[in-house]
Order: C-alpha cells, then structure tokens, then sequence
C-alpha cells in the first residue's frame, strides 16, 4: 500500500496519513487496523542536509527523531532514536537515514553535523511511519524527492519546487510499479 502525507503532497495512488510525527503515528495505525496491508511504501518530499540535490529521489529504509539541539548539547534524550524498517528490499540497499522532527530546518550550518551521523534527508514523518510498520511487523520503504536544501529558503524554495518535485517522483513510482510488482 502506498502512502502519503498528504494535504499539499498528494499522490494519486497514494492513501493520506498526515503531517508530522503525531498525526502520522495515529491515522497510520488506525490504517493498518481498518485495511491491514501487507506492505507499506511512503512517498514525499524531503530537505537534503547538502550531498542530495533538488530533485534527486532518495529511497531508505531507516529513519531517526534527532532534533537541532542535540548538535549544541541543548537536548537530550532517553528515546533510542534510529529506526530500521524489517523490508529486505533493494530500496533498503543504500544506507541512507531520513530525520523526523515536527519542524523544517532553517539553518545550513547544522546539515554538517547530521551527514556527519549518516543523516542525508529531512522529511516530517517517515520516523513515525517506521516505528508504526516496525510495531505492527509491517514492512515499509519509501522514496523522497528533494525539494530544497536545509537552510534559510526552505520553505521558499519548497513552494517553488514541489509542483515539479512530485511530478518527478510520481514518475519513478510509476515506473517502478511496472517494473516490480511488490506493492
């Protein structure tokens, strides 16, 4: 089953399941018990935190919760923060990590220290769609297209690209679909 935020990103062959951490961890549970899929495949935007470029499609398969201030020991947290999806998959082949925060970075000097960890991307929920399909023993992936960079035009150059960014990415969904059959 594909999914999706929702809202400003959707997909037409993709099920909604909210903005953010919160929204994301009930409306998807409520989805897996109302259709219980076999398998989930999340599509959206991202931020790249400086190796991703506009309009890469980036896939993983692990997602982490780190917020800014943990760079600057402003924060810290009891919560094991790396999630790791149960796919075995080719999209699970790159070792790349999406961060989740119910916020968009604006700074660009943080996006060092968050590819120094491994951390590429930035999408506002696929942490919390992990730790859903990890709790239910559903196996998920997802694919993102980069919007902007993590910096001061974020959300700017987020508006300015999206039309065309899910455009892209529909377009290698679509694709993919034709070539493999797994959802």
């Amino acid at each position: 089953m594909f999914i999706c935020a929702g809202e400003s990103e959707q997909f037409d062959f993709a099920v909604p399941v909210g903005i953010g951490l919160i929204d994301v961890a009930i409306n998807l549970t409520e989805l897996i018990l109302s259709k219980k899929p076999q398998k989930l495949f999340f599509v959206g935007t991202a931020g790249s935190y400086g190796n991703a470029k506009i309009f890469d499609i980036v896939t993983s398969c692990r997602a982490t919760n780190i917020e800014n201030s943990y760079f600057n020991a402003g924060a810290y947290t009891p919560i094991v923060s790396r999630e790791t999806s149960l796919y075995d998959d080719p999209f699970c082949k790159e070792d790349i990590v999406v961060n989740s925060s119910n916020y968009i970075t604006t700074q660009d000097d943080l996006g060092q220290y968050y590819l120094k960890e491994g951390i590429a991307i930035e999408n506002m929920e696929f942490y919390a769609v992990i730790k859903v399909a990890n709790r239910f023993h559903i196996p998920v992936a997802g694919a993102f297209v980069v919007t902007n960079y993590c910096n001061a035009d974020a959300h700017q150059d987020f508006l300015n690209n999206q039309k065309e960014a899910m455009n892209k990415l529909t377009e290698y969904v679509k694709k993919r679909e034709k070539i493999d059959d797994t959802f």
